[in-house]
């Protein structure tokens, strides 16, 4: 089947001209990309499927209220923490070997949480899930950045990958709610089970292997300190969104983890050869790319977590309907996945989509201060969450591939590690940081709004700064970039 989407050719200036012939998959690069995408789309799940059935799964284990926060942190700091690691070991030693046993671990440690005993079996299990998708994200993508070329390709790809990333978040939210009442707790870790059943037996045979030529050494202080910092900044950052700042720990972790991040920065300086390019981060792409990144994940993961309670607590929602007003959310996501790629061509490229994507998402999450205690309410929030979903999956989208156009084969594992860096860290900080305004404030109503006033303001903020750094620039000085980055 043709996949019509219309594109243009790629400057050196990162944006379009002209028009392309449309990009046609061949079956086996629609069954590699099923694969790629059915893990993607199997971690986001993972994200959320238990949340709403963390009560009745602690009633069963016998843990506490305050257990209940490492159900989520047990899986948040692996999966998030290792990232880079792993992306740049898949970089050097094999992709599709990390892949392969990301997945297999996963799946494994899906189903110790699905027969989980005690508190301590299925905690074990969520940290080896984290583990496990922190091998699956990084290697996955850039399994499908390398096998489908830079075009429109590529676009149609990653906007299938982008596509399911959100939506595997959202349906992860309606599903474990509908499995948690049906089934029980241990079916929202036996779907994960089945879906890794799924795909493992299939990758092997499709992916192909994929690492850079000449290996060099793995710069283990420059992945000591970055991995320390990033296992410390999340959790400090998961466990301040359930207890706030002033506790001794999330102070300790959070200061530990900006010092090793510091770290990080003047080891990679020194490496010979570093885990992360410098100049590469210094690429105008990947640093405004990613910046762009990091804001439309935390703004839209806040947004999602404030509605949940004012829905719930201000308007009485049941579970079920609060579920189906992000249900709405999901399938016009679906609808902007379909379509970005083609309004990419239309608007001259991925970094224009960008900042679109970014003003868009900002004006919509400020329609929301419209909200208030009536019923009628309901319909401002389905309409304006659901359509800056949309804007916010061409962000996400547009970002991807901003950052990682341009990089040769043998750093796209680098790219796509930092790519989904940013996501991990942007899911995490965002609820944290801002969702603790809603909770806290006397009227609960009047917290919403100012979160969504911040939230807007963020973003919107954002996309100015993007539309100045990622600005044309001369071809003599866009080629001097490209060199200084290799």
């Amino acid at each position: 089947m043709a996949i019509d989407t219309a594109s243009s050719t790629t400057t050196d200036t990162g944006t379009r001209t002209g028009t392309a012939p449309a990009a046609r998959l061949s079956h086996r690069d629609k069954l590699v990309l099923f694969v790629l995408c059915a893990a993607q789309f199997m971690v986001a799940l993972d994200f959320s499927v238990l949340n709403v059935a963390l009560p009745v799964l602690g009633a069963d284990l016998g843990m506490s209220q305050s257990a209940l926060q490492w159900a989520v942190t047990a899986f948040a700091l692996p999966s998030g923490g290792f990232l880079l690691l792993f992306g740049r070991i898949g970089d050097l030693y094999g992709r599709r070997k990390l892949f392969l046993s990301g997945l297999a671990l996963f799946g494994a440690a899906s189903l110790l949480a699905t027969f989980a005993w005690d508190p301590a079996s299925f905690l074990a299990g969520r940290a080896l899930q984290g583990v496990g998708a922190a091998a699956i994200v990084p290697t996955g993508m850039s399994l499908l950045t390398t096998t489908f070329p830079e075009g429109p390709a590529r676009d149609r790809a990653l906007g299938i990958s982008g596509t399911l990333l959100s939506l595997g978040y959202t349906v992860g939210m309606v599903a474990g709610g509908v499995l948690t009442d049906a089934f029980g707790w241990r079916s929202t870790m036996g779907l994960l089970t089945l879906f890794a059943l799924l795909v493992l037996p299939l990758a092997p045979g499709l992916l192909p292997e994929s690492r850079t030529p000449d290996r060099p050494r793995l710069d283990i202080p420059g992945a000591v300190t970055v991995t320390g910092g990033l296992l410390s900044l999340i959790y400090a950052l998961s466990t301040a969104a359930d207890h706030g700042f002033a506790r001794t720990d999330v102070l300790v972790t959070l200061v530990a983890g900006l010092v090793l991040l510091t770290a990080f920065v003047l080891v990679e300086s020194r490496a010979a050869a570093p885990l992360v390019s410098l100049p590469m981060l210094r690429r105008r792409t990947v640093a405004w790319g990613n910046l762009g990144g990091l804001v439309t994940f935390s703004m839209m993961s806040t947004i999602v977590f404030v509605l949940t309670l004012y829905l719930q607590e201000v308007l009485h929602l049941s579970a079920f309907e609060t579920g189906l007003v992000f249900g709405v959310q999901g399938v016009l996501s679906v609808v902007a996945g379909v379509y970005t790629p083609r309004v990419i061509g239309l608007l001259g490229g991925a970094r224009r989509t960008l900042v679109v994507s970014l003003t868009g998402q900002g004006v919509l999450v400020a329609a929301l201060l419209g909200l208030g205690a009536g019923n009628a309410s309901v319909w401002l929030a389905v309409a304006a969450v659901s359509l800056a979903s949309m804007f916010h999956l061409g962000a996400i989208i547009s970002y991807g591939l901003t950052v990682t156009s341009g990089v040769p084969d043998e750093e796209q594992g680098l790219a796509t590690g930092l790519v989904t860096s940013t996501q991990q860290v942007g899911i995490t900080i965002g609820i944290p940081l801002l969702g603790v305004l809603a909770t806290t404030a006397g009227d609960l109503l009047s917290g919403v709004r100012t979160v969504v006033a911040i939230d807007a303001a963020v973003v919107l903020v954002t996309a100015a700064l993007v539309a100045v750094g990622l600005r044309t620039r001369p071809s003599g000085a866009v080629e001097a970039e490209a060199l200084g980055a290799r």
